[in-house]
C-alpha cells in the first residue's frame, strides 16, 4: 500500500524528464494564499509525523543490522508482529490501535487539503471511480507483485537483504482480518502521503517534476531500508513507477488499490504458506 482522482485533476501527463507538470503535481504555485514557507513547514511536519520519521527509524535499524554479526540474510525483519503473545484479545486491541493511529497523518493531510480549498479529490482519493481504480490497481499489482518477489529472493540470496517475515501473529480468528487491515492501512498512508500530498506540495514549492519524482521515490525506498539494500532499491523503483502512473491517471486511487493487493497477498500468502513450501524463506 483508495479511490478516485481524475475528476478535478486532469492536465497533461508528465514523464520522468520534464515537460508540462500535471495538476496532480501541483495546483497553484504557492497554494491559495499560503506562503511557500508555510507550505514547506507544513510538509516537513506531516513527514516528521509519518513516513519521514519511519525513514529515520529504518536507517537506524539498518545500521544496527549491518553491524550485527552473521550477515543480513540470517537476520529477520518482522512486519506484523504479535504485541501480546498468549493474550489474543489484548493482542487484537494493540493491532487495531496500531492500524488506526497509523492513519492519523492521512486525516491530517485531508484537513490541510480541505483548508486550502482542494480536498482529497484534488489528489484523486475519493469514491468517484471505484471500479476503474480497482481494475487499474489489480493490473499494476499483478505486474509488480511477482517481479518484486523475485527481486527480494535474489537480493536475499546475494546477502543484501534481511529475511522479511510478513507476519508472526497467533493462529486465531482475527489473524487474517488484521493482516488485510494492515495492508490497506499501509497502502492508504503511503500513497496519500508519499505520492498525492508530497507531489502536490513540491509542485507548489516550485520543484521540477523530475526532482519531485526523485524525492518521492527516495523517501519510499528509505523507509523500507530496514529490510536491507534490496528493500531500498526495490521500493525506489516501485516509487518511480507509481509516480509516473499517478501523473498519467491523476489519481491516487489505483495506487492504493495496487498497494493494498500487493501487501494483502504478501501477508496472507505468508500466513498460509510459511513452512509449507521450500522457496519461501522463513526466520
Amino acid at each position: 500500500m483508495t479511490s478516485g482522482r481524475e475528476a478535478t485533476v486532469r492536465q497533461d501527463a508528465q514523464g520522468i524528464g520534464g515537460g508540462t507538470e500535471t495538476a496532480a503535481d501541483g495546483g497553484p504555485p504557492a497554494g491559495d494564499g499560503l506562503s511557500r514557507r508555510t507550505l514547506r513547514t507544513e510538509m516537513l511536519l506531516v513527514l516528521a509525523l509519518s513516513l519521514g520519521a519511519s525513514a529515520v527509524s529504518s536507517l537506524i535499524s539498518f545500521i544496527g543490522s549491518l553491524t550485527r554479526p552473521g550477515g543480513l540474510k540470517h537476520q529477520a525483519a518482522t512486519l506484523n508482529a504479535s504485541h501480546a503473545p498468549g493474550r489474543p484479545w489484548l493482542d487484537l486491541a494493540w493491532q487495531v490501535f496500531g492500524i488506526a493511529t497509523a492513519l492519523v497523518p492521512v486525516l491530517l493531510v485531508a484537513h490541510l487539503l480541505t483548508r486550502e480549498g482542494a480536498g482529497m479529490r484534488s489528489i484523486g482519493f475519493d469514491r468517484t471511480r471505484p471500479g476503474p481504480d480497482v481494475a487499474r490497481g489489480a493490473l499494476v499489482a499483478a505486474a509488480i507483485g511477482g517481479t518484486g518477489l523475485l527481486f527480494y529472493l535474489a537480493a536475499r540470496a546475494a546477502g543484501f537483504n534481511l529475511t522479511v517475515v510478513p507476519e508472526n501473529l497467533p493462529d486465531v480468528w482475527w489473524r487474517i482480518p488484521v493482516l488485510i487491515g494492515s495492508a490497506v492501512q499501509n497502502a492508504v498512508l503511503e500513497e496519500v502521503v508519499v505520492v498525492g500530498y508530497l507531489l502536490r506540495r513540491l509542485g507548489q514549492l516550485g520543484w521540477t517534476p523530475t526532482a519531485a519524482l526523485a524525492a518521492s521515490a527516495l523517501l519510499r525506498g528509505s523507509y523500507h531500508l530496514y529490510q536491507g539494500v534490496g528493500g531500498l532499491i526495490g521500493n525506489m523503483v516501485m516509487g518511480v513507477v507509481f509516480v509516473l502512473l499517478y501523473r498519467r491517471w491523476g489519481r491516487v486511487g489505483p495506487l492504493v488499490a495496487a498497494h493494498a493487493l500487493i501487501d494483502t497477498v504478501a501477508f496472507v500468502g505468508y500466513a498460509l504458506l510459511a513452512g509449507k513450501v521450500g522457496w519461501l524463506p522463513t526466520a
